[in-house]
């Protein structure tokens, strides 16, 4: 009885609709091939047209987005990451992935292989991690589920950054009932290389090997891209195959391996095989080099038996990499790879045309365009409907007055100070491993954003992931105009000046036109914010279909990555009070609002208001002010005011030291928004009184004078809410109860 051939397992109209195919989709690819495909061919279309991977309901949009500024060295969509120049004969790459549905269902190694993929994308460019961030969102942090979705999440980041060696600087965590079924998880990596040595995830040369390099090659990951490319429901748990299982040691023998080859110069072009595997890393670069490719799949060492032609183009085992080499220089690659005790195996050639041929055991089992597969390709583009959801209107008729003025300040105080947004998430970074390599880590000088030193320079970079999801569900364009301001504002008072982008934008499913709104407002602000503060888009992450069947979206989250250059490490500025008899002060507009705050939300049980007061230009000139009296030497702290307002800005000044403040209200505003409202554009700044006189001279926007440093308790208008430590205590422990 003779088998049937792999070529000629002809593909039907139900199978594409089984792999997340639209019908029309499924026709397109006839036409495009002149044919049927057979199976393993339409296996490699319904990954590389997945959401996922091309994009196709948003690329439309983020074409939109501003890429150019002033250290631009690689665009979005350039490469597997951003690149900015930072001076000194310097580069900077970085970028912000997903992985949000892996982690749903296998928190641990979701969101571990988040972190390895993150890594791989920015050192197969040439650049060495130096720090990692994470932005991450939980459901009700009372649920079981939510405990078991942060307890693995957490120890899947910690256990592979610090594996690897990459020290974890920053993040954020937020809680809310939207992401009770789904979380999201959002890796960001930073790396440093010399300008004008990066490597392009690019093939070319007739007749140059293809090699295969790291990790064999297993079922894990299967389907990875389309799984991520649906809703989750309750048949998930079925494709815990998409979940990919991670190594960190084997990761961090790659990343030397791969600094290494780069060094003989005898790299073509490389790519990470991150999302649909080799399928992908063949594809993407074949079509960026305008040459085609024919690759022996047999060849590929694998750690399972038995393995189709699909699951080896499919598989998204993690830790490998396609490396494209020069002819003639293949010893030097592969002495290299065996000192690290690493797989590097000749898998294919390069050869004239677009064409990628895919061959099993002598047998032509795939043969497809490359162009057809990609973003920028032939791949299917959209533009979907969208619709304004009749509660935007709804959330604008919110006013003040609704919510009667609180007579006791006291127990907003300590609600606030132990609510697990705005307390200490220290349960979650004592886990990762902070002080390794070139970490700016001053306890007595913690800044609003990491700080990390670059070597053989005066300079350091300054980072920052932000988004606040209330504020974005409530007005999504104002919304994420503030996250990209708050990103800037955290590294602006630092010390640093604001150069640019990576974002990772969370959203539902994008066939739901409330949704596609949310989406479409959501980059109408980040362009907007992008423009005013010169810092361009460099790339990033779409991740659609965040929603459940039975809970419906997920918060509408788009994640802003940034980066600042600190030209001289004496510029960093800490949020921390250094002494008493030091006066407050509060930069920017003070506003008589309280909305999507965190007070109005869990204290007083309001969810319907709109976003908090934002003005960008007034964001600007305050962020433009800050930096100016930083150089010039004239305050002793800066911390923005965000999350919780004023009252939690103050207690995380004054906790390192042990600080209290004595401060009066402004008359002309109600006490909760004073203390607690969340109105943009501010910046609170402590100043040693001999520099009082020229600081004030040296001041252009909205500026007043609160208070003093004073003692160790909270005082306002002359009354004393209680200790410091009071606060502290509670704000450092909240989440840690919670959670044992």
């Amino acid at each position: 009885m003779s088998t049937i051939k792999y070529a000629d397992q002809i593909a039907t109209l139900e199978q594409a609709k089984q792999l997340g195919l639209l019908p029309e989709e499924f026709e397109k690819i006839k036409s495009t091939l002149g044919r049927t495909p057979n199976f393993t061919e339409l296996s490699v279309y319904s990954v590389m047209w997945s959401e996922h991977c091309s994009y196709k309901n948003s690329i439309t949009w983020l074409k939109t987005l501003p890429k150019d500024g002033p250290h631009m060295l690689a665009k979005a969509g350039e490469e597997n990451a951003g690149l900015v120049d930072i001076g000194d004969g310097l580069a900077c790459a970085f970028k912000i992935e997903s992985h949000n549905h892996p982690s749903a269902l296998e928190p641990y190694q979701g969101a571990a292989t988040g972190v390895g993929g993150i890594n791989r994308d920015i050192f197969t460019m040439g650049a060495r991690p130096i720090a990692q961030l994470n932005s991450l969102r939980f459901g009700d942090i009372n649920s079981e589920k939510t405990k078991w979705l942060i307890k693995g999440v957490v120890k899947g980041i910690g256990d592979y950054g610090n594996a690897f060696g990459i020290p974890t600087v920053g993040g954020e965590v937020f809680f809310d009932d939207s992401f009770n079924v789904n979380p999201l998880v959002n890796a960001m990596s930073v790396g440093i290389m010399k300008k004008g040595e990066m490597v392009s995830a690019i093939s070319y040369g007739e007749g140059n090997p293809v090699f295969i390099v790291g990790s064999s090659t297993g079922r894990d990951g299967m389907g990875g891209a389309a799984f991520a490319s649906k809703d989750l429901t309750e048949d998930s748990a079925k494709d815990l195959p998409a979940v990919q299982v991670g190594d960190p040691f084997q990761e961090k023998l790659l990343l030397e391996a791969t600094l290494e080859i780069i060094k003989t110069g005898a790299v073509i072009g490389m790519q990470d095989m991150g999302a649909a595997g080799i399928a992908c890393s063949t594809s993407e670069m074949s079509a960026k080099g305008e040459h085609g490719m024919e690759i022996w799949l047999d060849k590929v060492p694998a750690r399972q038996a038995g393995m189709h032609p699909f699951e080896f183009l499919l598989s998204e085992s993690q830790e490998r990499m396609l490396v494209v080499v020069k002819k003639g220089r293949e010893k030097e690659i592969l002495d290299i790879f065996d000192k690290w005790d690493l797989n590097c195996v000749q898998i294919g050639v390069v050869t004239k045309g677009d064409r990628l041929k895919y061959f099993f055991n002598g047998e032509q089992v795939a043969d497809l365009p490359a162009v057809s597969l990609v973003l920028g390709g032939d791949a299917p583009v959209y533009k979907r409907e969208f619709k304004e959801p009749a509660w935007f209107a709804e959330h604008k008729k919110f006013k003040i007055e609704d919510i009667k003025v609180p007579t006791d300040l006291k127990p907003i105080m300590l609600h606030l100070a132990g609510h697990p947004n705005l307390a200490s998430k220290r349960w979650v970074y004592n886990q990762y491993d902070s002080m390794v390599g070139t970490v700016n880590r001053n306890t007595n000088n913690a800044s609003a954003a990491a700080v990390v030193n670059v070597k053989g320079t005066k300079k350091a970079l300054a980072m920052s992931v932000d988004c606040n999801s209330r504020y974005v569900n409530a007005d999504p364009e104002t919304g994420c105009a503030i996250a990209v301001c708050e990103a800037a504002r955290n590294i602006s008072c630092s010390g640093g000046i604001p150069s640019a982008v990576t974002n990772c934008l969370n959203f539902g499913n994008p066939y739901n036109p409330e949704v596609y709104w949310q989406f479409v407002s959501a980059i109408k602000g980040m362009s907007k914010a992008c423009l005013k503060f010169q810092t361009p888009v460099t790339g990033g992450n779409v991740s659609f279909y965040n929603q459940s069947s039975y809970e419906g979206p997920v918060f509408p989250t788009p994640t802003i990555g940034m980066i600042g250059i600190v030209e001289d490490k004496t510029f960093q500025t800490g949020i921390n009070f250094k002494k008493e008899g030091d006066f407050i002060y509060v930069l920017g507009h003070q506003k008589n609002d309280i909305a999507s705050s965190e007070y109005t939300s869990s204290y007083c049980k309001v969810k319907n208001t709109p976003a908090p007061y934002f003005n960008l230009e007034e964001e600007f000139e305050v962020q433009t002010t800050i930096q100016k009296i930083i150089r010039a030497r004239l305050i002793e702290s800066a911390n923005d005011i965000s999350d919780g307002g004023l009252f939690l800005n103050l207690l995380e000044s004054g906790i390192v030291n042990g600080l209290g403040v004595e401060i009066t209200s402004a008359k002309d505003i109600r006490i909760d928004a004073f203390l607690f409202g969340e109105a943009q554009g501010r910046i609170v700044v402590s100043v040693d009184p001999k520099n009082k006189a020229a600081f004030e001279k040296d001041i252009k926007v909205p500026f007043a004078q609160i208070g003093t440093v004073k003692g160790n308790s909270f005082v306002v208008d002359g009354k004393n809410y209680g200790a410091i430590s009071e606060f502290t205590n509670l704000y450092q422990t909240s989440l840690e109860s919670k959670l044992n």
